[in-house]
């Protein structure tokens, strides 16, 4: 049955040509990080990894942030996105840096 599925229902389903990858990113701030530089370094990240990337990020936090990367439209995340993700944070200071694996977002 699945290979006859029409266009439309892989669409709605969000299977095959419409499937989507993502993955989770989870970091803690130093306590040494000011309010002021959190602001910044969240922005910075925004501006230099996610929106160049035409990537979207949906999460938050205050000292430790948790939150899913993947694709502005239907596509798939990369391991190249995966790897921006990882040098951005090495280079900042935090801790506990977690870069998820590449997952099916609307199924995995």
């Amino acid at each position: 049955m699945a290979a006859n599925r029409s266009r439309r229902l892989r669409k709605k389903l969000r299977v095959d040509e419409f499937q989507e990858f993502g993955f989770d990113v989870n970091w803690t701030f130093n306590d040494s990080v000011t309010e002021e530089q959190i602001d910044a370094i969240v922005d910075k990240f925004i501006d230099e990894v996610i929106e160049p990337a035409d990537l979207g990020y949906h999460g938050g936090g205050h000292k430790e942030w948790e939150g899913i990367i993947a694709t502005q439209g239907i596509g798939k995340c990369t391991e190249e996105n995966r790897a921006a993700v990882k040098a951005f944070f090495d280079a900042q200071p935090v801790s506990d840096l977690e870069v998820g694996e590449l997952y099916d977002i609307w199924w995995g």
